[in-house]
């Protein structure tokens, strides 16, 4: 816990230093400084916080112990009875303290793409991938989050989605939602099957943090752009101009479509934003899985193509595989409240990473 104290002391400092720039009319006068600044201080606030907090319960234990060391017969049966639950404050302020001391995610704070594709199942896979998006979408409204849809592929008369991608912005976005990645199973009885009988089906969601495009440089030279008539929802007007837009990065091989504006420059700008996503996605799992490697207990591959969780619809269960959670409220779940699975997931993630 020694060299613990001594990084808490240099982070008390620093976040002091940070309070006097702040002040400071120099740095006030530069916006660029003065927020990075802010952000800095931002981030450290719940961390220097628990550390006086720390602090406060530490000191108190010294000078009981004191008191115990003293001839005050009546003092001393007070200490004793208080002393219990100082010592069990500590202990939980040292284990809150090694989480808020784990490398923190460079993503976390940032806005991202939710792509959900149909996979098995058919007509059902479809149904289960609007579900899907109807249920991340009421959890971001839960938790204050805008959520504009990007680009849609209906699954045809039953309704649903072959595929949506939509941007969902908010403070923590993507702290919240990036255990959500991989395959999702649903097992229920399709309202196309007269026998009654369970049918599985499966939908791949992924989570992409957003890029910034001084992340994720991409040269120009690398894209071919084609535009083209759209076809479906927006009306007239769009299809009757060459307003979509079909992006493809020629290094990756990766194609991004976008036809849900009237305007081609809408279009591309909403495709390229996703290409920026999709590309420092690839990064992030290509880092993962370096990391997977060196660390085998780690939760999950946070491969794509792994089952991640499994919708029992006739049991009203959902279980999560990775940390083997069942949990037997999937009408609640399935309408946005899924806090609670995934404040156990990143309870899971961050005993791994204490390891």
């Amino acid at each position: 816990m020694d060299i613990i104290l001594d990084k808490l002391r240099d982070i008390e400092i620093r976040y002091r230093e940070l309070e006097g720039q702040l002040s400071d009319p120099k740095i006030v006068a530069k916006p660029g400084m003065y927020q990075k600044y802010a952000k800095e201080h931002a981030d450290l606030r719940e961390l220097v916080e628990t550390i006086r907090e720390y602090n406060g319960v530490r000191n108190q234990i010294e000078e009981y112990q004191g008191v115990l060391a003293e001839n005050d017969d009546e003092l001393k049966a007070i200490v004793k009875e208080e002393m219990p639950q100082l010592k069990q404050k500590q202990a939980e302020l040292e284990e809150k303290l090694k989480i808020l001391l784990l490398p923190k995610d460079p993503n976390d704070s940032k806005n991202v793409f939710l792509e959900i594709r149909a996979g098995t199942g058919g007509d059902e896979a479809g149904l289960f991938a609007g579900d899907l998006f109807r249920m991340y979408a009421k959890y971001a409204e839960s938790q204050g989050w805008r959520v504009e849809v990007v680009s849609s592929s209906p699954a045809g008369g039953v309704g649903g989605f072959k595929e949506v991608i939509a941007q969902i912005e908010g403070s923590g976005a993507y702290s919240r939602l990036k255990y959500e990645s991989g395959v999702h199973r649903v097992q229920r009885v399709p309202v196309t099957e007269a026998q009654g009988r369970i049918h599985t089906s499966a939908v791949t969601v992924a989570i992409m943090p957003e890029a910034e495009e001084v992340e994720i440089n991409i040269d120009q030279n690398d894209l071919r752009i084609d535009v083209y008539r759209s076809t479906g929802h927006g009306g007239q007007s769009v299809n009757t101009t060459d307003s979509a837009v079909r992006i493809t990065h020629l290094p990756t091989g990766l194609v991004v479509t976008c036809q849900d504006e009237k305007s081609q420059l809408k279009n591309k700008n909403k495709a390229m934003k996703v290409l920026r996503a999709r590309l420092l996605d690839a990064e992030v799992q290509r880092h993962n899985a370096e990391q997977a490697q060196v660390r085998k207990s780690q939760v999950g591959s946070g491969d794509r193509s792994e089952r991640i969780r499994t919708y029992n619809f006739p049991q009203g269960r959902i279980t999560d595989h990775r940390i083997n959670l069942t949990r037997y409220d999937l009408d609640s779940f399935i309408n946005g409240n899924i806090g609670a699975m995934i404040d156990a997931l990143a309870a899971h993630y961050q005993a791994e990473s204490l390891k």
